[in-house]
């Protein structure tokens, strides 16, 4: 039960963060609050379940799926591009799996923000509430919003044995821990079940719901072992604030032990040889299939990170590839990420498909921003929240579509913008949760689900 713990504290007193540039807690600054209260109408839910597949370190969208062969030489990729399934689409030429699935795609290539450091927005794209702060010291805080998988089991729970929300297989952090993946002032009851073990390892394996050597299931009737089996797991955790509140989320996992269905949904050995080869044998591949099976088995919610860093190193790490220690960008992303996104994003999709579950699913694939349009000294690219893409497959979501123009050097966006709040509005949304409902923090202040718009443009 470790690995549920979150032990960052604020990095600015909350009287602080209200007055810093007239902005508000999470960023609700009066024209976001005033653009919130103009109510966009949604089309009816589509998707069932949401699989977030978060890509920490922030991908380049010039390299993958926003390239612009025709600009400038030291801003124009160096990889090619290549025709898609979808009729006027082109990506990167080393995405050749991923461009045979795009007909079920709609990208959105005019993402944008202002935070330029990984913490502030990461936070950003897991909750869609921009920080008081875009500081690289930011910590995790209650004060923060939750993550969407967090609002999405205070607001839809499930009430069919499984979890709501799960998270995998990592922790994220650039030095402190990444706010954002936990359910913050919401309560630990709301938090997801986090797994931190290896999804690819032959003994993978749920500590976090192994029954203790000698007690059955059927002993957990027992309410005296039940305490017992409670108080042993509490003396394992730090006697922190971060530690209180846990009845809850103890009473939940609990309740799980005892199904079959919960045991089932994360028996990857079930799945056959030939499934797990097509993902892939890597933590992120056998990730991505689990993600398939947990909502298939009626979890709401899958964040799967691709890291638990930033990265910038080959053949580990996240997507972070200034040019580090000798490396270089493409050798990086020709080896190590576009390969392993090659293999994982068209195969989940046409896994989902296969099984009829495509529809039902939303599959979301993005970073916390974007890379330099110009390429640097290192052959590398920076940081940049200007501009870049998100994905989104399945759920309600249209197919084969753009949304947005980015300029020509896909540097801004020149045709409809979508902002972070927008984007977390957008899949709510699909999942039927109105974005306008109110939450409570902990002076039970009513707080928006989302002070962004709906893009209705990009929904089927």
């Amino acid at each position: 039960m470790k690995n549920i713990m979150w032990n960052g504290s604020g990095l600015i007193p909350r009287r602080k963060a209200l007055q810093i540039g007239g902005t508000g807690m999470f960023g609700l600054t009066l024209p976001r609050l005033m653009r919130a209260a103009e109510r966009t109408e949604a089309k009816p839910g589509r998707a069932k379940s949401v699989i977030f597949l978060y890509q920490f370190g922030g991908p380049s969208h010039l390299d993958t799926f926003d390239p612009k062969p025709i600009a400038p030489a030291g801003v124009r990729s160096h990889y090619g591009v290549i025709d898609t399934s979808a009729p006027g689409i082109q990506i990167c030429d080393q995405l050749p799996k991923t461009a045979q699935v795009m007909n079920d795609v709609t990208l959105i290539r005019t993402v944008h923000h202002t935070m330029k450091n990984h913490n502030p927005a990461a936070y950003y794209a897991l909750t869609g509430h921009a920080p008081p702060l875009d500081d690289i010291r930011l910590r995790d805080s209650q004060d923060l919003f939750p993550a969407y998988g967090s609002v999405v089991d205070q607001l839809a729970p499930n009430i069919n044995g499984m979890p709501t929300f799960v998270a995998f297989p990592h922790v994220m952090r650039d030095g402190e821990i990444t706010p954002g993946q936990h359910a913050s002032f919401l309560g630990k009851g709301h938090d997801p079940l986090l797994v931190t073990s290896d999804p690819n390892d032959r003994r993978f394996s749920l500590p976090e719901l192994s029954l203790p050597s000698g007690l059955t299931a059927e002993r957990l009737h027992d309410r005296r072992e039940i305490q017992q089996l409670i108080n042993r797991q509490v003396n394992q955790l730090e006697q922190s604030p971060a530690a209180r509140g846990l009845d809850a989320y103890y009473e939940k996992t609990l309740g799980m032990l005892n199904s079959s269905k919960v045991r089932d949904a994360f028996n990857l050995a079930a799945e056959p040889q030939s499934v797990r080869d097509k993902y892939g044998r890597t933590t992120y591949g056998q990730s991505c299939l689990l993600a398939r099976r947990l909502v298939e088995s009626g979890v709401k919610f899958v964040n799967v990170y691709f890291s638990s860093n930033i990265g910038g190193r080959r053949n580990e790490g996240g997507w972070d590839t200034h040019g580090f220690d000798n490396t270089r960008m493409y050798p990086i992303l020709s080896e190590y990420q576009l390969p392993m996104t090659d293999q994982t994003l068209p195969t989940l999709i046409t896994d989902l498909k296969e099984r009829g579950m495509f529809d039902d699913t939303l599959i979301v694939w993005m970073g916390e921003f974007g890379r330099t349009p110009r390429i640097n000294d290192n052959i590398s690219r920076d940081h940049w929240p200007q501009c870049y893409t998100a994905l989104l497959a399945g759920g309600g979501a249209k197919r084969g579509f753009v949304y947005g123009t980015s300029d020509k050097q896909a540097a801004y966006p020149d045709k409809d913008p979508v902002q972070l709040d927008d984007l977390m509005a957008t899949v709510f949304a699909l999942m039927g949760i109105d974005p306008q409902t109110e939450l409570h923090d902990k002076l039970n202040r009513p707080i928006l689900v989302s002070a962004g718009r709906v893009v209705t443009g990009v929904m089927a």
